[in-house]
């Protein structure tokens, strides 16, 4: 909104806020283009200075350092119109952490010495980490202490370093030792500045967003997880040159007010828990979470690697540690790397992300017992104790503080690898294994219930890069609604009956060859008379083939175009509002059965009964296709084979099931099962049995009992007891033909079977 209290001077543009409270103040004021609404609340609000010190570095004063004067000298004519002006000093440092040192502060000092600075003068940092740092510092020990102003212009400073009242400079024994706790009268987050940021340090700072979430608010979590590229958007895309929209409520687009909404949630936690704790004795510590081990792995390699992108390594680690102690489910810790991995996040030491920036030889310098000597001097250490934020699920934590933890848990969760001993004996107790969901009908199940009519919840799924594509892609579509309920262990998905919309960007489908696959054909059914749609991926994905079946959709009426190379992504898909026409469609099928399950699976969807005929020779995994047919059948949609290779798919409406449990990946079962074959042992797997729509699931019955063990078997569960050891036998011929994936399995049980060197 506009404000003109004087004919001279030129309108103020003040910003709708939110303010958030902290320390019993709302000190804390969230919005967009500030600049005039800054200097407004200060004169009207803060104690009155003679003096207005803004420190800034030689970066942001290009950008910034005039709009700040001449706002100065605008809001003091409105405010104070008549009255003379206090002064308004600006010094602009070098940028980067070296400024962060007592030489710095020295001089800052001194020449706010020689400019005649008081006790009433305010000082105002305007940057990232370094300058509020620095800045609140210099405002904490001069003339024993004077008013200061937040101004984070990162990301992360907004999250993290500009909240809390921690200031301090760094000394060559290491970061951060020689401080105080000063609170700022104000902390103004101006989301649009965040436009100039790189998109490193966007990710940089979304670590410190997604940790917050993770250790207090479910919901939160949740909105983060599914707003990636809508939040990336927001921050990246930008502000057009004298654009003010996101000034005013009404202004604001959806994208920038779920920007705003995430990164005042986290400031809001960190001001409630700082407001309970100020000084760090109990639950301030809860914003460590993921900082033990990352700040580890930074003291070894940065500067290369900046302190989010170590931090997300350090949550991931510290859930897995949660993980082990029982306390954190395999999905929770599965969402958490998948929801970092979205923002550009590394989420491994050897990710390849660090790899990259720091090279193989620097890389092998994050040796465990390394680690654990600089966690072994953090601050966060008492005594030989390290402690850890555990989490107990995404949004809550075991304790309202860090926890003690032995130093044998975290070495095992950070080294790269264990060593496996022979086992002497083996106990005689049975064990039950669930293996996680299997891709392949995780992926089918996700595509079903988004287009099919009612809501599905989706239990077992697998939490994967490829699924977490899948989704996101549906959803851009608007071809369903999601929600996680228990804990993210199941997945509510409403569909929307096969009415999907044209996205509002490029299609991303990374390395995800399933739905790269799938939705090449599910894009055809985007209800729009005109315009486009374009699916693309990375490098990888653009050298995976898809000719065939693109061929097969062009002979049919799609009208699909390659953009780059030809016979692979990126496509473009032009919307004439016929959809996808169906009828009879020829296909190649010797290459990949996802080809034929892409078209079955939207084939009710098409303007008319698709005759799908397989043609060129011998079907690829058969039994793949054969999977896809009985899951369109669960959702109400009968395939008839009229034909050895020949499918005959009546036009209709997927109906979805009250509840759909994802059967666990047979491949991933046969190395449990494989353990107990060769130790003489007993183990179930639940949710696998001969009802399975998985080759691999025949593993037990075709290969382990002609080797010797007894299987149990029903519709939904597996139990395999081993032989007495040695006595596994040797078979002369195994056809792995319907279980390719468990191939290698059945090569390790080959060579310990009694006689196998004969085999």
């Amino acid at each position: 909104m506009s404000t003109d209290s004087s004919s001279n001077a030129r309108s103020l543009q003040i910003a709708e806020v939110e303010r958030i409270s902290i320390l019993g103040s709302e000190s804390i004021v969230c919005g967009f283009h500030l600049v005039d609404y800054i200097w407004t609340d200060i004169f009207t609000n803060l104690a009155a200075a003679s003096t207005y010190v803004l420190i800034t570095d030689t970066n942001l004063a290009a950008l910034y350092a005039d709009k700040y004067k001449e706002g100065f000298t605008a809001a003091w004519a409105h405010v104070r119109p008549g009255a003379a002006a206090p002064r308004l000093l600006v010094r602009v440092l070098p940028p980067g952490e070296t400024s962060k040192s007592r030489a710095t502060k020295s001089e800052i000092e001194d020449w706010m010495l020689a400019q005649k600075c008081t006790r009433d003068t305010l000082v105002m940092a305007l940057g990232g980490g370094v300058i509020g740092d620095l800045v609140g510092f210099v405002a904490a020990t001069f003339m024993r202490g004077v008013p200061f102003v937040q101004v984070p212009t990162s990301l992360l400073a907004m999250v993290d370093s500009s909240i809390g009242g921690k200031t301090a400079v760094d000394t060559p024994a290491g970061k951060n030792l020689v401080g105080s706790f000063w609170q700022p009268k104000r902390i103004f987050m101006d989301m649009a500045v965040l436009s100039t940021l790189p998109p490193r340090e966007f990710s940089n700072g979304m670590a410190e967003v997604v940790k917050t979430a993770a250790i207090w608010t479910a919901e939160e979590f949740d909105v983060l997880e599914a707003g990636a590229e809508d939040i990336r958007a927001a921050v990246l895309e930008g502000q057009k040159d004298g654009d003010m929209a996101g000034l005013t409520i009404a202004s604001r687009s959806e994208a920038q007010s779920l920007l705003l909404r995430v990164i005042s949630a986290s400031a809001r936690v960190k001001a409630y828990v700082v407001t309970h704790d100020e000084r760090e004795s109990g639950m301030r510590g809860l914003l460590n979470f993921g900082h033990t081990i990352g700040h580890a792995i930074e003291a070894v390699l940065s500067p290369q690697v900046l302190h989010g992108e170590c931090v997300a390594v350090g949550c991931v680690l510290e859930a897995e540690v949660a993980r082990r102690m029982g306390h954190l489910g395999d999905v929770s810790v599965a969402r958490l790397a998948r929801c970092l991995r979205a923002y550009g996040l590394p989420t491994a030491m050897d990710d390849a992300i660090i790899r990259g920036l720091v090279g193989e030889e620097r890389l092998r310098e994050l040796r465990p017992q390394r680690l654990m000597d600089v966690m072994s001097v953090d601050k966060k250490t008492v005594g030989s104790q390290k402690r850890l934020v555990v989490l107990k699920r995404l949004g809550e934590t075991l304790e309202m503080k860090p926890t003690n933890i032995d130093d044998s848990l975290i070495l095992e969760v950070v080294s790269e690898g264990v060593r496996v001993n022979a086992v002497a004996d083996v106990t005689q107790q049975a064990v039950t294994v669930v293996p996680p969901g299997s891709k392949s009908i995780s992926n089918r199940a996700l595509q079903l219930a988004a287009l099919g009519r009612g809501t599905c919840r989706i239990r077992n799924l697998l939490h994967s890069d490829d699924t977490q594509v899948m989704l996101a892609a549906l959803q851009a579509m608007g071809a369903c609604s999601v929600a996680w309920e228990d804990d993210g262990a199941t997945l509510v998905v409403t569909g929307n009956g096969g009415q999907l919309q044209r996205p509002d960007a490029e299609l991303y489908l990374g390395n995800a060859g399933t739905a790269a696959r799938f939705l090449s054909t599910t894009v055809n059914l985007i209800d729009a008379r005109d315009g486009s749609s374009v699916l693309t991926g990375n490098a990888r994905m653009k050298l995976r083939p898809s000719g065939p079946l693109v061929d097969a959709l062009r002979a049919n009426g799609c009208g699909i175009e390659y953009l780059e190379r030809e016979g692979s992504l990126p496509l473009r898909v032009q919307h004439t509002g016929r959809g996808f026409p169906g009828g009879h469609i020829q296909l190649a099928a010797s290459i990949s059965s996802q080809y034929v399950s892409s078209i079955l699976l939207c084939a009710p969807y098409a303007q008319e009964p698709v005759r799908l005929e397989l043609v060129g020779g011998k079907v690829i995994s058969q039994l793949y296709i054969d999977m896809t047919i009985a899951m369109m059948a669960q959702f109400g949609c009968h395939v008839e084979r009229i034909g050895p290779n020949e499918y005959l798919i009546p036009t209709g409406a997927y109906e979805n099931p009250a509840e759909y449990v994802v059967e666990s990946d047979a491949s991933s079962a046969t190395y449990p099962l494989a353990f107990a074959a060769i130790t003489g042992s007993t183990c179930t797997v639940p949710n696998i049995g001969s009802a399975s729509l998985q080759g691999d699931a025949r593993f037990a019955v075709d290969v382990l009992r002609p080797m010797g063990c007894t299987v149990e078997q029903t519709a939904t569960s597996t139990t395999v007891t081993g032989p007495p050891r040695g006595q596994l036998r040797a078979l002369a011929e195994i056809d792995m033909e319907p279980m390719t994936d468990a191939f290698l399995t059945a090569a390790v049980l080959a060579a310990v079977a009694a006689g196998g060197e004969d085999r």
